[in-house]
């Protein structure tokens, strides 16, 4: 072979070699694209990056309680501990024993925790995953009968990322629970949402609605600060047998039979409707759980909540559980940013 042959194999041979190189760069570049697409899509199962702690008045006992947040790993869920009885109590609505005057979980006879709505309703809209709740007596701390304290408190304790994808339960059909004209109903939805209407023979709060589409940033700004209420006549009847002994203008909207008697008022105008929303979302967060679907009631309470994820839980056909990336649509991952 001459040499001008052999100039033209080796032309052939480095433009051949070149040719592949350049393949391999596109393939690699398109790879590495579609993985950065995957961890776009990607949301992460959360827990806090530090323990956090604070002391608050507890409703029914009036005594201090102290409640601390420590960060759990992947899978570990959401887990309560009554310090003072060394006893753990799964979040889960077959934790559930009492629903009459708040949710409370755990063991009527070893021990329990009451009024973890507001808590929960927090630890729902932040997206937390696993943590562990302590405290050191039988109910949490009230605060200011909001959550707005606890989303301040998650804020103190910082999100933290884990290694592990986070899981919702996506509701597949419609359940409901009525008790006469009282209803509340989960429904399938590409959207987590809340509807609540109530009717009250009280000239202040008569009827009120509150629709929500869910997202962190717009319950903190429309939710979290909607406080409990009572009416004077019940706290004193309360009070009287031993309950309800921590509640006060500090921590609660008091009605007498024409008025609000808070100094300052009301925060909303539909104040009430938007606090059922919130014990509404603390109500759901019990399943263990965000829940992707639209939420719907009536004069809807703990107890009917309560059965709704008893019943929701109960039949496979009702829900699934499924990663928040497989989702078609990216609008539930967005309302946690």
């Amino acid at each position: 072979m001459g040499i001008l042959a052999q100039i033209k194999k080796l032309d052939y041979n480095i433009f051949k070699y070149k040719y592949i190189c350049f393949l391999i760069d596109i393939i690699f570049n398109i790879k590495l694209s579609h993985t950065g697409d995957r961890k776009e899509k990607y949301m992460q199962q959360r827990t806090i990056k530090q323990a956090v702690e604070v002391v608050g008045i507890g409703l029914h006992k009036g005594e201090p309680i102290k409640l601390r947040l420590e960060p759990l790993d992947v899978d570990a869920g959401i887990v309560f501990y009554r310090e003072d009885l060394a006893m753990s109590i799964p979040l889960s609505p077959a934790s559930v024993i009492d629903t009459r005057m708040a949710t409370v979980i755990g063991d009527k006879n070893k021990g329990f925790i009451s009024t973890i709505e507001h808590f929960l309703s927090a630890v729902y809209a932040y997206g937390i995953d696993n943590m562990r709740v302590i405290v050191n007596g039988n109910e949490m701390p009230i605060m200011d009968g909001s959550s707005i304290s606890f989303c301040l408190l998650l804020d103190e304790a910082g999100i933290k990322k884990l290694d592990a994808p986070k899981k919702i339960l996506r509701v597949k059909q419609v359940v409901e629970v009525q008790d006469g004209e009282k209803f509340v109903r989960l429904s399938p939805s590409k959207k987590a949402s809340f509807d609540f209407d109530i009717k009250f023979d009280h000239p202040v709060i008569g009827e009120q609605s509150q629709s929500f589409i869910f997202s962190t940033h717009d319950f903190i700004e429309e939710i979290a600060r909607a406080r409990t209420f009572g009416f004077a006549k019940d706290i004193q009847y309360l009070q009287s047998q031993n309950l309800a002994l921590g509640a006060s203008l500090q921590n609660a909207i008091g009605l007498d039979d024409h008025k609000v008697l808070n100094p300052e008022g009301l925060r909303f105008d539909n104040e009430f409707a938007r606090h059922k929303i919130l014990d509404a979302m603390g109500d759901m967060m019990v399943s263990g759980h965000n829940i992707l679907g639209s939420y719907e009631s009536f004069a809807g309470s703990h107890n009917l909540n309560y059965q709704l994820t008893s019943k929701l839980l109960a039949d496979s056909r009702n829900y699934e559980l499924v990663e928040v990336e497989t989702l078609e649509s990216r609008a539930f991952a967005k309302s946690f940013a």
